[in-house]
């Protein structure tokens, strides 16, 4: 029980931290629009490739990835023993969130389920707080 609220308190506040971080990047007139933009112009105006068109954002670094990874270890910790899958698990997911998924959380659930867990769609909920906080915020 303690770790689950240590690992909770430390997402809240790398998830501010990042909020915080993430605020000064659409302060100028220029970035505007491309937020209103099709994910086509968006990819092509930010120069972010094929990764911004897809749904997917770029693969998180420093501070934004240790809250990525506490975010989905909360759920359960075997799933952060291989780092790379559980953010590719987590980028993956982003897009699945922004694309109008039918079922977020049961999507959740099944991109998750790998080296012998099994999450339920009530933990793809929990993942997908998670990631709304972190990685992939509702725009």
């Amino acid at each position: 029980m303690r770790i689950r609220i240590t690992m909770a308190s430390v997402v809240a506040v790398l998830a501010v931290t990042v909020v915080g971080c993430g605020s000064d990047k659409g302060g100028d007139a220029t970035s505007e629009p491309a937020k209103s933009a099709t994910p086509e112009a968006s990819a092509t105006a930010g120069g972010g490739g094929e990764a911004k068109g897809t749904g997917i954002p770029p693969e998180p670094t420093g501070a934004e990835r240790d809250a990525v990874l506490a975010a989905v270890h909360d759920v359960n910790g075997k799933l952060t023993h291989d780092e790379d899958r559980a953010i590719d698990a987590a980028r993956n997911q982003c897009a699945s969130l922004d694309g109008g998924a039918k079922d977020p959380d049961h999507d959740a659930a099944q991109r998750f389920s790998y080296d012998g867990v099994t999450l339920t769609d009530e933990d793809g909920g929990h993942i997908n707080f998670g990631l709304r906080k972190t990685l992939c915020p509702e725009s």
